[in-house]
């Protein structure tokens, strides 16, 4: 782990780790996955979801604030003619049976592919890390973590597959201390996507990690180096 004077420094240098574990695994997934549906479009981001609540349209704006609302409205419609989702007379969007099935194959398949990467590593203290951080998260009022967390686990859960979505839904923390901390300055989804490098966006990224350091701070120092060190080895 890299030299750590502030917890925000450790909020900074973890993020990117936990990115990459993310993507890792679904790199390791992908040919698996590709044989269960052509294009699973929204369920895989929204897998750790559906199974446990409905989203609205609104919701999923929130969740996908980088994304244009012509193309989120698309991956909708590609669904609902699928039959993965239904749509309820108020607009709620729920998984149907095909839906869920698909999710558990997909879960299947992601922890196929977190066991294979993290062969040889201590998955189970990691996920239980991982967990505690998530547990001590705040969901900011109208923020996408309120949406997506806790996620789906049904039981039987193997430790990788834990880690993983536990990692991913971890990520929308630190999307909204990044959002929280644009909209201080005054700007949109569109203008921080295409701010240049500079005094406004150094503020930005300082108060994005001062926010996303505090679910950290429920570890030790030994086992904020472990969780770091530990997601590397899986990368």
């Amino acid at each position: 782990m890299p030299e750590i004077s502030e917890i925000s420094d450790y909020a900074a240098a973890i993020a990117p780790v936990i990115n990459a574990a993310h993507v890792n695994v679904h790199a390791s997934a992908r040919g698996a996955v590709s044989e269960l549906a052509e294009s699973p479009g929204l369920l895989v981001d929204l897998r750790f979801v559906l199974p446990l609540r409905p989203v609205t349209r609104a919701g999923l704006s929130t969740i996908y604030r980088y994304h244009d609302a012509a193309g989120r409205e698309a991956g909708i419609q590609e669904q609902l003619r699928s039959g993965t989702l239904a749509e309820d007379g108020d607009g709620v969007l729920r998984a149907t049976g095909p839906g869920l099935e698909f999710i558990r194959k997909l879960y299947e398949a992601h922890g196929a592919a977190a066991e294979r990467i993290g062969a040889g590593q201590d998955l189970p203290r990691l996920a239980h890390l991982a967990g505690r951080v998530l547990d001590g998260a705040e969901r900011l009022p109208g923020g996408a973590l309120e949406l997506v967390a806790p996620p789906y686990e049904p039981e039987g859960s193997g430790p990788g597959l834990l880690l993983f979505n536990r990692l991913a839904v971890l990520r929308y923390h630190r999307a909204d201390a990044h959002a929280w901390a644009w909209q201080a300055e005054g700007l949109s989804a569109a203008e921080i996507v295409g701010l240049r490098d500079g005094p406004v966006r150094a503020r930005i990224e300082a108060a994005t990690n001062l926010r996303a350091a505090r679910p950290y701070q429920v570890l030790t120092e030994d086992e904020r180096q472990i969780l770091y060190d530990g997601l590397l080895r899986l990368i």
